[in-house]
């Protein structure tokens, strides 16, 4: 299984930015999703879990901002984030649930 994610960069704060994560493998369609993040001194937190039909799931601190998604044609997964904060900067990391984790791309959101 290898998942590669992509789209982090710098941004500013109130821009959208989408992170994208494709899963190389056959099971993509039948498997839950999620990413999650990890900032600069801070444990890894949990964003948002997407089902195999699309139904997503957010931690508390990302409902309302954050939109996950996914194309189970493309094998891919999505996070759109709208409004970003620089208290957004962290690691994006995409997982295959419950414990299969992607590299991640960076996101860093200046003032």
């Amino acid at each position: 299984v290898q998942l590669q994610a992509s789209g982090g960069g710098l941004v500013q704060a109130g821009e959208s930015l989408r992170l994208s994560c494709v899963d190389s493998s056959s099971t993509f369609k039948r498997t839950i999703m999620g990413w999650y993040r990890q900032a600069p001194g801070k444990s890894r937190e949990l964003v948002a879990t997407i089902g195999s039909g699309g139904i997503a799931v957010y931690a508390d601190s990302f409902k309302g901002r954050f939109t996950i998604s996914r194309d189970n044609a493309k094998n891919t997964v999505y996070l759109q984030m709208n409004n970003v904060k620089p208290e957004d900067t962290a690691v994006y990391i995409c997982n295959k649930w419950p414990d299969y984790f992607g590299q991640g791309t960076l996101v860093t959101v200046s003032s």
